[in-house]
């Protein structure tokens, strides 16, 4: 049946509404010339540009389609090759979006309506054809509608894959902060599930380390339709702590209220753990360069008090009651020369000197020191272990580590109790040490320090190794004696372990790697010896007066000669103008001001070669302040302060008896 086209005031009298492609592409399936010829003018004439391809046969329609570019499809129900039914299942199956609108003079409403359900869009009579734009519009819109409904679908799908895989933990929840939602990342970050945390609020979190203030603020920012930025310390499922950065964002329509809240947590536990260490790293070079700059000076002063306590005790009878007071004060200026030391060891200041020790001699060096530091009402045991190995470390700071365990140990057990000191070895493999951080498997030689006291929890377990950090009341403790512990074990090259429990003890555990080597001869402590006395002639070259008063008053109680110089050019001006017995031996401070120690003594050796002068250096600096003037190298003689008057006198005594080197020692 042929085309009857509208009229044309029916034509002008259907404005164009809808948005379309311009021109629209339309494959048009019609045998007849002159019918689709008709359809492209209809359209036209309601201000519908289009681009018509007509094709009569299956293979031309769908080569048409697999070329693209087909935006909307329009077909007769009858052609001698093929029909419109045939044609819609053809675009339903493969290109479900183009709409297939039928228009056909044979078309029965009983076909209308099956083709309708096999996928056509709509259809349209020949005869009636004034329906022909309308559908047009209605089909298009649908597609774009339908197009814009899938692509809604997918952002979704896309913004919820993103919330779900999103590294961050995400929170949503409703205007009175009820949780709605949470992702995966939250539930790793909580541990709490998903089920366990909606219908909860974010107070489950809580740490108790915010203030309410901190939450009123949050609450009055959020509220006002602001974002709020923030750090919160929280608490996780298990109890532990754990830091994030948090975004919260009120969400609402333009103009309406608030539905929900969204926020966005970054784990930053790990990054404020790397900020405390180089925080700590940071004051601990602060502390060294405070003790490096105190120590000298400090040093001095605990040499005179000491020196002068020793002096006192000399010139006192044995049974005199100021022999109190004078023990008093040197076991005073001991502690606080061990207080240096301590503060210099944990700043890394202090030169170690580690030698090959056998653990088992060390407790039995250290044992009656120990018994000496407990109460009454302590039971202390010592348990050497059997044919225990060998370690590498400085003997002296082995000690001050037991010093340290045993005071804090007594500390803790205040009513009485046991502790127990042992050694033993142990292999250690890679399941061994998954408890210990920090351990890798290996042969170890353990020190263990046990007590049956308070015990620690595990709050205060993670603070003690921290500098300063003390748990005593004031006066009773300085905070330094764990963290020299751990830093004397580190420097060896071992591992420290704590095992507490409240009421049930504490057990202290250092592994030192275990090594082949044999025992350091030199490792064993020297047997006492009486102060030894000498008449030859000294010369004490100190910048500190009280310092040089106090070492000549030892020395001439010693039987030698004594001649004095404030600093390294006073003493050359000294040793040029004696003329008495030659000077044997110089006693020099390092570092003095107009001339240091190392360059006078250089000078001594090259005016007086025939002399073979014999040099022993001094200082309250720091190892490493010293080492930078050549004089810790080996074979120069030193003598660190505070020094006692037996070291002082039995170091000039042994320097006096050596046989002379073949050249001067000094680096």
């Amino acid at each position: 049946m042929s085309l009857s086209p509208p009229s044309r005031n029916q034509a002008r009298s259907r404005p164009a509404t809808a948005s379309m492609k311009s021109p629209l592409r339309i494959l048009h399936l019609e045998d007849d010339p002159h019918d689709a010829a008709l359809v492209q003018s209809t359209l036209e004439l309601e201000g519908i540009a289009c681009s018509t391809k007509r094709v009569q046969n299956r293979d031309d329609f769908v080569a048409a389609l697999e070329g693209g570019g087909i935006d909307m499809i329009l077909s007769d129900y009858s052609l001698p090759a093929f029909d419109g039914l045939s044609a819609v299942e053809i675009v339903h199956s493969r290109w479900p979006d183009l709409p297939v609108i039928l228009v056909s003079g044979t078309l029965g409403e009983e076909r209308a309506i099956d083709s309708l359900k096999r996928g056509a869009t709509d259809y349209v009579l020949k005869g009636r054809l004034a329906r022909l734009v309308p559908a047009v519009r209605r089909a298009m819109q649908e597609v774009e509608e339908r197009v814009e409904h899938r692509r809604l679908e997918q952002e979704m799908v896309l913004h919820s894959t993103a919330l779900k895989t999103a590294a961050n933990g995400i929170i949503i929840t409703n205007p009175m902060g009820v949780i709605l939602w949470v992702n995966p990342a939250f539930t790793a970050l909580t541990g709490y599930s998903g089920q366990e945390a909606i219908g909860k609020t974010p107070r489950m979190l809580k740490s108790g380390k915010h203030d309410q203030t901190f939450y009123e603020n949050l609450w009055k920012t959020i509220l006002a339709g602001q974002t709020w930025h923030g750090e919160f310390t929280n608490r996780r499922k298990n109890g532990c702590i754990y830091y994030g950065e948090e975004t919260i964002t009120p969400v609402r329509p333009p103009g309406g209220k608030i539905t929900n809240f969204i926020g966005i947590m970054n784990d930053v536990t790990e990054r404020k753990r790397f900020e405390a260490q180089f925080i700590e790293a940071q004051k601990m070079e602060v502390i060294g360069q405070l003790a490096a700059g105190i120590a000298h000076d400090f040093n001095n002063v605990l040499a005179v008090i000491r020196g002068c306590s020793d002096l006192i005790t000399m010139d006192l009878a044995p049974d005199s009651p100021l022999q109190e007071y004078a023990d008093a004060i040197r076991h005073a200026s001991v502690r606080a020369a061990g207080l240096t030391r301590q503060l210099l060891v944990f700043s890394r200041k202090q030169t170690v000197q580690p030698v090959v020790l056998d653990l088992n001699d060390v407790l039995k060096d250290m044992d009656k020191m120990l018994r000496r530091l407990i109460d009454e009402n302590i039971e202390m045991t010592s348990v050497p272990g059997e044919r225990v190995g060998h370690i590498k470390a400085d003997g002296g700071y082995v000690g001050q580590v037991l010093i340290n365990l045993v005071v804090n140990a007594r500390d803790a057990m205040p009513n009485g109790g046991e502790l127990t000191i042992a050694a033993c070895n142990v292999t250690l493999h890679a399941g061994d040490t998954l408890t210990c951080p920090g351990l890798v498997p290996g042969d170890y030689v353990v020190l263990s320090v046990s007590d049956t006291g308070t015990g620690m929890t595990d709050e205060i377990k993670a603070h003690i190794f921290e500098a300063f950090f003390t748990t005593k009341p004031p006066g009773k403790g300085t905070g330094l004696g764990l963290a020299t512990c751990q830093t004397i074990v580190h420097q060896a090259g071992g591992h420290i372990d704590v095992r507490s429990e409240v009421g049930k003890g504490t057990t202290f555990k250092i592994y030192f790697p275990r090594i082949e080597e044999p025992v350091a001869v030199a490792a064993r402590p020297a047997p006492a010896v009486a102060m030894p006395r000498g008449t030859e002639t000294l010369l004490v070259v100190e910048d500190e007066p009280t310092v040089r008063y106090m070492v000549r008053r030892v020395l001439e109680a010693q039987g030698y000669e004594v001649l004095l110089a404030s600093n390294g050019q006073d003493a050359l001006r000294v040793a040029r103008e004696h003329k008495g017995s030659p000077i044997r031996l110089v006693v020099t401070d390092v570092i003095m001001p107009v001339m240091n120690g190392k360059a006078m003594a250089e000078r001594l050796e090259t005016a007086y070669p025939h002399l073979k002068l014999k040099i022993l250096f001094t200082s309250g600096y720091t190892d490493d302040t010293i080492a930078q003037h050549g004089v810790l190298a080996p074979g120069v003689e030193f003598l660190p302060k505070p020094y006692t008057q037996e070291n002082l006198a039995c170091k000039v005594r042994e320097m006096l008896d050596a046989p002379n080197p073949l050249k001067p020692a000094i680096a």
